[in-house]
């Protein structure tokens, strides 16, 4: 929707594999825009990766381009962005995009200190021992090429003190640049960084679990914006409580209850008497019938047996606080599995009658018997 878009770029350490390969073409196919894979040949930090690919980046000639970190979801108002920067600082400043946090939580976040009419970042600190600002950095930014000469400062930088430091090991790298402790501290208090901040939903996505917080946001958003994406209660259809989507492809019971804030994947099928809450279904699962599924993501292709019930506990932000954020829960606590949304790795099958309860199910499991708060390997 951003005008003049030109190519989508993903970057990532990862092996490019035959499922990001059927991405790629399905969703170039679907926004007719060029979209490529660029894998980097280590880990080389948020600003060392595009630094790494600066020239595939520049090749077409682009007076500007967005930097958006990828285990985040959000109204991504790229269109404001660009208006912002037109109407704040000059053709070379740069922009993040910041929303607010509740003091406690901001300090898990790089905090930015702003002039509050010109809205120009004078101080940033990633995640501070003690409170700065309540104004968050969501991990979205429009540059222009003109980042790539302070982000090639630090580079030479880094260089200089790996030569100074003989005592390095050699495990070291100079390429290894962080956006933000490394550029945005020393950009702050220049003129050349702002900060647009929204007032739409931000949410990390740092755990399995919180795709479910994801969902219910993306869900709400699509009850404004797209109403027509989720489903209705129709005579002869399924039960619908809130926002649910459900693929054309599904086969759903007529007499399933489903929502809020479900999501069914592509050929999933839902047997008689099911209820599912705020869960994520995934393509090829199977559903029996009177199975009741809460807070849990269900893998590709997993079967719940009938009467059996899966559920996990969710780790929703502060309902009473408008401007709390999802914390990143710690897989355990006092060497004990914290509750938590439950999750069904691809292919497992889940007996009838069964009760699996805040647990994590890795891939391919046949499972006998109920489980509960544990991580079944």
């Amino acid at each position: 929707q951003v005008p003049g878009m030109k190519e989508i770029l993903l970057m990532g350490f990862y092996q490019p594999h035959e499922a990001l390969s059927r991405f790629l073409v399905a969703a170039q196919q679907e926004f007719k825009i060029p979209i490529r894979y660029l894998q980097e040949y280590a880990a080389l930090g948020t600003g060392g990766g595009i630094y790494h690919f600066r020239d595939q980046i520049l090749a077409g000639g682009a007076e500007a381009f967005f930097v958006l970190n990828a285990d985040v979801c959000s109204e991504f108002p790229l269109q404001e962005m660009l208006e912002f920067r037109q109407q704040h600082g000059d053709a070379h400043s740069f922009v993040i995009l910041g929303t607010t946090a509740n003091r406690t939580q901001a300090l898990n976040y790089g905090c930015i200190v702003a002039n509050a009419d010109t809205q120009e970042v004078q101080h940033y600190v990633e995640k501070p021992s003690t409170f700065v600002s309540e104004i968050i950095n969501c991990g979205i930014y429009l540059f222009t090429p003109a980042i790539f000469q302070h982000i090639g400062e630090v580079f030479q930088r880094n260089q200089q003190e790996l030569v100074l430091e003989e005592s390095s090991n050699g495990w070291q790298r100079a390429e290894v640049i962080r956006l933000e402790q490394d550029v945005f501290t020393a950009l702050a208090g220049s003129g050349k960084l702002y900060v647009y901040k929204t007032d739409g939903f931000w949410s990390q996505i740092k755990s399995a679990g919180s795709a479910i917080y994801a969902s219910r946001l993306y869900l709400n958003q699509y009850s404004k914006s797209h109403p027509e994406r989720l489903a209705q209660n129709k005579p002869g259809g399924p039960v619908i409580r809130g926002n649910v989507y459900i693929h054309p492809t599904a086969s759903i019971d007529s007499t399933a209850v489903l929502g809020p804030n479900v999501s069914i994947g592509e050929g999933v099928t839902v047997g008689a008497g099911v209820r599912v809450r705020e869960s994520i279904v995934l393509h090829g699962a199977s559903l029996h019938d009177h199975t009741c599924v809460l807070n849990t993501i269900v893998g590709w292709d997993s079967t719940i047996g009938r009467w059996a019930r899966v559920e996990g506990t969710p780790s929703d932000p502060n309902p009473n606080d408008p401007y709390a954020k999802i914390d990143s829960e710690t897989l355990f606590r006092d060497g004990r599995l914290t509750p938590s949304i439950t999750i069904l790795g691809c292919s497992v099958t889940i007996p009838a009658e069964v009760v699996i309860l805040n647990s994590i199910v890795l891939p391919h499991k046949e499972l006998s018997r109920s489980y509960k708060n544990q991580i079944i390997l």
